[in-house]
């Protein structure tokens, strides 16, 4: 319990510096974070969460379908809980398809309840319906983090100017947070299958450093074209 206590912190650094080398919006690098905080829901201490997930999925489907509003909502949170539900730890929640079959049911989650809270919410600012859904989402995140996470996404958004998100950025930035776990979890002893369920191959530390030192190269020559270029060119 106690590595995967300490974990988060090496997870949400590690995610921060990429979603700081790779987007200038603090939605974008918060997404990133929220990303990386995914796939250890996977993990037998955290089944309790998965059964809210469940839960809380069927619900949202009951009641969108009452009232005849997009119900894909509580199917696709459904899906998540009943993915990690019967995911091993380090099993299919840590594999190539894994994580791209998460980015895009955790992208889902954002794009269709904008949808809905567009359509009935009093806000004429979609930012700030975004920024509720990410708050809504973060509560994914370990509890350790909120003190962290939520004041620093606030004043990132006093402090900037921030342009809205589209559904590829929404994408990108959880598929890059949840690369990133699976990136370091591959440095651990029992490292990562990135082929299950197909095959039960493990991969090292080999693969998480020439996978973590390509996206840091291709994330500092952007963070040099979005910021220091500016800087250099002023």
């Amino acid at each position: 319990m106690r590595d995967i206590i300490s974990s988060y912190k090496g997870h949400t650094l590690f995610a921060l510096i990429l979603g700081i080398l790779f987007f200038n919006n603090p939605l974008t690098i918060a997404l990133t974070i929220i990303g990386a905080n995914f796939p250890d829901l996977d993990h037998k201490i955290k089944k309790d969460t998965v059964y809210k997930i469940i839960i809380f999925g069927l619900l949202i489907f009951i009641i969108l379908y009452i009232f005849k509003l997009p119900f894909y909502l509580g199917i696709i949170i459904t899906l998540i809980g009943i993915i990690f539900f019967f995911s091993s730890h380090r099993g299919f929640s840590h594999s190539i398809l894994g994580l791209f079959m998460l980015s895009i049911l955790i992208s889902g989650i954002l794009f269709f309840s904008l949808n809905i809270i567009q359509n009935f919410s009093p806000l004429t600012n979609s930012l700030l319906n975004i920024v509720i859904l990410i708050s809504l989402l973060a509560l994914s995140l370990n509890k350790n983090l909120y003190l962290i996470f939520f004041p620093l996404f606030f004043i990132s958004l006093l402090l900037f100017n921030l342009v809205n998100i589209t559904t590829l950025e929404i994408f990108i930035s959880i598929f890059l947070g949840y690369l990133s776990h699976l990136i370091l979890d591959s440095f651990s002893p029992s490292g990562i299958k990135p082929f299950s369920p197909l095959s039960n191959k493990k991969v090292y530390k080999k693969f998480g450093f020439f996978i973590s030192l390509f996206l840091l190269i291709i994330g500092i020559y952007n963070f040099y074209l979005n910021y220091l270029r500016e800087i250099i060119i002023f």
